[in-house]
């Protein structure tokens, strides 16, 4: 029998157990309610998953510290700012270009005379090197660009300056320069520096992804960052980071689908700033890095349209410094049937922001974009398609030197008699008036055509050697035998997710497919070789991602490049005689009966 205390003992150890048994049950339900709190979480694509380390840095690639004066709008600490001076501009990013620094600021409403750019050396100068920039521009709602040229120096093509600053006109003082050390400018070749919504993915435009070119890439290993703020009575912003997996990914496009907190109210996402982070190393070791970013979320929208219908026809183009050119190239194609014009300006410093006001102004519904991004030609087109979706039926993609011709009406209105019957039955309209918008309103209502190609024909320099007054219509009539390439329009919204292009040709969704015109009854007259002082501006730059520039030394053979040419803007010999087989005076016949003023001959796209 047992004795009292033994009976004690086991009483004592009975409580143990059951407040034991009490403890865990309540660590159990905070499990359950931790777990369930991890599992919404897990919304968010993998925030609270296994992850292999950064490389690089994480958060101050998205956002700059509160430290620094190169900032994120008005997202300074109360330290930052007793550091600061008086200099009144707001810096974001100083990117370098091959030829020049680009810096992004806060919206300013400024002249390029009233701002200069500043340099600092390492030695710490206390006055730093001042030149004129080389021109301002408005980027979008809340931010503007500067473009500003190297310094005079014989050291290497930075100059040896590691940071660049801007000030107006008249301004003293400096910042800081050991903050200003501490974000020199950032290399043009690995950087994200574009973003758009796209319903309820991001799209976001990277540098430096080294992916194969025309092909769609594996979107397994690649992820999208955004950087949120939110904000303390001090003003102070405590910064996190959201992640969320790519659905494609194409030469330098990666779209992501969107953290829900953004996803169900995309009007928070616009400012967001956004990276791209892609996995690399061996299976027993993996490193996810974070490329730099200058990228913003934005709203993907085009201009308000003027009419609650979508435009039949729409164009859109990329130049650097064509605005002598576009005056002919909207007027003609315009009365072909373009509504609609999207000019995507690539730095250019030939005053071609007067020119579209000025087009704009008289009806022919033209905007420009800044995009200050070189060698972005492929990516610059995929943002336009996105831009232009919600209010273009199609969109086509050619270049100003490039002009739609329609050879049958010319036949058609040179025929004996069938002039004057046109005229009867058309009198307010020239014969072959929205040739091109009828072409392309013929297939909307098709269920598998979504691109419509025409073959190019290349003309020459056509015997002349200075730019044709009246215009390239007219002044060049001598082309190569053969057609080369094509150029394309097409349906935006029937484009695949990759938005891959080669310029020429988009990749389409699964299902649809391109139709080639027939050569007799339209083709694109390339005027591609012009006089020398013309053609060899292409030996400074090309706007094509994977076209070599011609000063390097590679793919000569290249289709890209003209037949005989080195690397050097030399003019060969009988130039203005050169890519002349077939005399083809069509399109000038044709512009010349119905453009040209009766009284003086002239163009209306001529100056006056």
């Amino acid at each position: 029998m047992d004795t009292e205390q033994q009976l004690q003992h086991r009483r004592k150890r009975k409580r143990g157990v059951v407040k034991h048994f009490h403890i865990s049950s309540r660590s159990l339900f905070l499990c359950f309610s931790f777990f369930i709190f991890l599992l919404f979480l897990s919304n968010y694509h993998g925030f609270f998953t296994h992850k292999p380390p950064l490389s690089s840095s994480t958060l101050s690639l998205l956002y700059s510290s509160a430290s620094l004066s190169i900032l994120d709008d008005p997202l300074q600490s109360t330290a930052a700012k007793v550091s600061s001076t008086t200099l009144s501009l707001s810096l974001q990013h100083q990117i370098l270009f091959p030829n020049h620094y680009l810096i992004i600021l806060n919206n300013e409403k400024l002249q390029t005379h009233e701002v200069e750019c500043v340099y600092y050396t390492l030695n710490g100068s206390s006055s730093g090197s001042a030149k004129p920039v080389l021109s301002m521009d408005y980027y979008d709602e809340s931010r503007s660009v500067a473009r500003c040229p190297f310094p005079e120096t014989n050291d290497s093509t930075s100059g040896g300056f590691k940071v660049v600053d801007l000030r107006r006109f008249g301004e003293v003082g400096r910042r800081n320069l050991s903050v200003l050390r501490k974000q020199p400018p950032q290399s043009w070749d690995r950087v994200a520096y574009e973003a758009m919504l796209d319903g309820d993915t991001v799209v976001v435009f990277v540098k430096g992804l080294n992916l194969r070119p025309h092909k769609i890439s594996d979107p397994t290993n690649f992820r999208c960052h955004f950087g949120l703020r939110s904000f303390h009575k001090d003003g102070v912003g405590a910064s996190f980071l959201l992640s969320t997996k790519a659905v494609s990914v194409a030469q330098e496009i990666v779209r992501c689908v969107l953290p829900l907190s953004i996803r169900n109210k995309p009007e928070k996402a616009r400012g967001v700033r956004v990276t791209v982070s892609n996995l690399s190393g061996n299976l027993r070791r993996q490193v996810r890095t974070l490329l730099p970013s200058v990228a913003r979320v934005g709203s993907g929208r085009s201009v308000e349209k003027r009419s609650s219908e979508k435009y039949e026809l729409c164009v859109c183009t990329m130049v650097w410094n064509q605005a002598s050119a576009l005056r002919e190239w909207i007027m003609y194609h315009s009365w072909l049937g373009v509504e609609r014009w999207f000019i995507y300006d690539n730095n250019s410093d030939d005053g071609i922001e007067n020119v579209v006001n000025d087009l704009d102004s008289k009806g022919f519904n033209v905007s420009r974009k800044v995009w200050p991004w070189i060698k972005t030609q492929e990516a610059g087109f995929s943002h336009c398609a996105l831009r232009a979706r919600e209010d273009c039926k199609w969109v086509g993609f050619f270049d100003v030197d490039e002009f739609f011709y329609f050879p049958n009406e010319v036949r058609r209105h040179n025929e004996p008699g069938e002039s004057s019957s046109t005229s009867s039955s058309t009198s307010t309209s020239v014969p072959g008036e929205k040739s091109l918008r009828s072409v392309v309103a013929n297939f909307s209502s098709s269920t598998t055509i979504a691109e419509i190609r025409t073959a190019c024909h290349s003309f020459g320099p056509s015997g002349l050697t200075s730019h044709p007054k009246q215009g390239v219509t007219i002044g060049y009539t001598c082309r190569l035998a053969s057609p080369e390439r094509h150029k394309s329009i097409v349906r935006p919204d029937l484009l695949d997710a990759s938005l891959l292009n080669v310029v020429h040709h988009f990749q389409l969704k699964e299902g649809f497919e391109s139709y080639n015109m027939p050569e007799h009854s339209v083709i694109v007259n390339h005027y591609k070789y012009q006089v020398w002082e013309s053609f060899k501006a292409k030996f400074f730059r090309r706007v094509a991602t994977y076209v070599v520039d011609w000063q390097q030394d590679q793919n000569k053979g290249s289709k890209d490049r003209a037949p005989g040419l080195g690397t050097e803007a030399i003019e060969p010999d009988n130039w203005r005689l050169r890519f002349c087989e077939v005399k083809d005076t069509g399109l000038k016949d044709y512009v010349l009966s119905h453009f040209a003023d009766p009284a003086t001959g002239s163009m209306p796209w001529e100056k006056h």
